[in-house]
């Protein structure tokens, strides 16, 4: 039960000045549009069919509900990171919350989140890379090539290729990576504004009928896998340390964040279904383009869906992994896990070896398995660590009622405690075999800790050797 203060977390990381060695560089504009890019991607361009079969017509729905789960986790995040503005987000909030063994549970899950989503995301990256290959030159890549074992393939390398871009950009600097994810993040917005103003040109009220085909089930079991689409709004606060003004641009980023997704996220369902009808969308990959190209009679709006979809589930890769190295960076930190990962480099001013470490840890994952595989157990994490900063943001208004914060959650204590609900009622559709596969993960976790992060943490050193740990990282 080690607990980190907030004002102590504050102070080494360097909150309200530079922080560790890394730059302040992003204003909200472009928080706003790494947001944007660390969500869209792989869950609304190829993740739809797989929603629609399990909830028919009304994924519409399954969206609200995954929707409206986020917004209260939202306005949660948006406390915390308004109040502790450091870059590892809910790890650092359980830290200085509910103590160090959560708090290292919590930066597990996190692994699940970014690290094994960022392999799926790439995994999705691969399918429309060759969906535009087709479209513009009538060829793909063979099965062998661009596609795991499971899949009927031997290797995924374009879902590798994507990773080393990503990292090989990170690993440049934070603001060439944020202008990056800005203009990628515009680009795929203005396509799917296109694909719904095609979409909706063929559409029938008759395919909306019957609307809950599936039954309440269904749209439960929809909004689970529903909710991997939302999975990244929380990356905004990773950047907690490179943000210009993080208590008002954290909070503020995170609310336009997940009010601009959630619409978006309607509409194209909605399109996508009125045009074609359920049946004809479910299970099918890369839905979106195969969408247009009914309509129009054409490849090439599939082929210009198939390009956006292209760049923007390499936006999603990008920030995602960002996400990852920062939060690596906080454990790292705290003496959790060895020390490589808090590293960063005086030159570029990013932790530049973590960042290929997890480049080429999570290429493995994704050059060898599906989309499919992970989806499930990446949700169930996730919600597990929005539980853990609900549950935070009400233990530090009763341990620090003073602690300055930005932003308060609206509807105190009700919106957290709906926030827990809604996401245990979002884990309870995932089914039990995902369920068994969480604990196994978590027993992992608890063992890891065990063996490593409890006896290195600098918080529980000696004050001799906590006061060496407490120095500042050789670059």
């Amino acid at each position: 039960m080690r607990l980190k203060s907030p004002e102590s977390l504050i102070a080494e990381s360097g909150a309200d000045l530079e922080g560790h060695g890394l730059k302040r560089t992003m204003g909200l504009f472009q928080l706003v549009c790494f947001g944007v890019g660390a969500i869209v991607g792989t869950g609304i361009f190829v993740g739809l069919s797989d929603t629609v079969a399990e909830a028919g017509p009304a994924v519409l729905l399954s969206f609200v509900l995954a929707g409206i789960t986020c917004v209260f986790t939202a306005f949660s995040f948006a406390e915390l990171g308004g109040a502790i503005p450091v870059s590892g987000s809910s790890y650092s909030f359980a830290y200085a919350t509910l103590g160090e063994r959560v708090a290292f549970l919590v930066g597990w899950c996190l692994l699940l989140e970014y690290g094994v989503s960022v392999s799926a995301v790439a995994v999705g990256w691969s399918q429309y890379l060759n969906e535009l290959l087709d479209s513009l030159f009538g060829w793909q890549l063979p099965a062998a090539l661009s596609a795991g074992p499971s899949d009927g393939g031997v290797v995924n390398l374009p879902a590798v290729v994507v990773l080393l871009m990503a990292a090989t950009l990170l690993v440049r600097g934070v603001r060439e990576s944020a202008r990056a994810t800005a203009a990628m993040a515009v680009l795929k917005i203005g396509i799917l504004v296109a694909f719904c103003a095609v979409a909706f040109t063929a559409f029938e009220d008759h395919n909306l009928t019957p609307f809950l085909a599936n039954g309440v089930g269904g749209v439960t079991s929809g909004a689970s896998l529903a909710f991997f689409s939302y999975i990244g709004f929380d990356a905004i606060t990773t950047a907690g340390e490179e943000v210009k003004n993080p208590r008002r641009n954290i909070p503020v980023a995170i609310m336009i964040c997940i009010g601009i997704v959630t619409l978006l996220y309607c509409a194209v369902a909605v399109a996508a279904i009125g045009a074609l009808g359920a049946d004809a969308v479910g299970n099918k990959p890369a839905a979106l383009s195969l969408v247009v190209n009914d309509v129009t009679h054409s490849t090439v709006g599939g082929g210009i869906i198939a390009f956006g979809a292209v760049v923007a589930i390499a936006s999603v890769v990008l920030a995602v992994m960002y996400g990852q190295t920062r939060i690596l960076m906080s454990m790292s930190r705290d003496g959790l896990i060895p020390r490589v990962f808090e590293r960063v480099s005086p030159r570029t001013s990013t932790p530049v070896r973590g960042t290929w470490i997890v480049a080429v840890v999570f290429a493995v994952p994704a050059a060898f398995s599906s989309l499919d595989a992970v989806v499930n157990l990446t949700t169930i994490g996730t919600l597990a660590t929005m539980v853990a900063v609900n549950v935070a943001v009400v233990a530090l208004r009763r341990s620090h009622p003073g602690l300055k914060r930005s932003f308060r959650v609206p509807l105190y204590p009700l919106s957290p405690v709906l926030g827990v609900a809604f996401c245990l009622y979002l884990i309870w559709g995932t089914g039990w075999t995902t369920w068994v596969q969480f604990a196994v993960f978590l027993a992992v976790g608890v063992l890891v800790y065990g063996g490593y992060g409890r006896k290195n943490s600098r918080l529980g050193a000696t004050p001799r050797t906590g006061a060496a740990a407490g120095a500042p990282p050789e670059a």
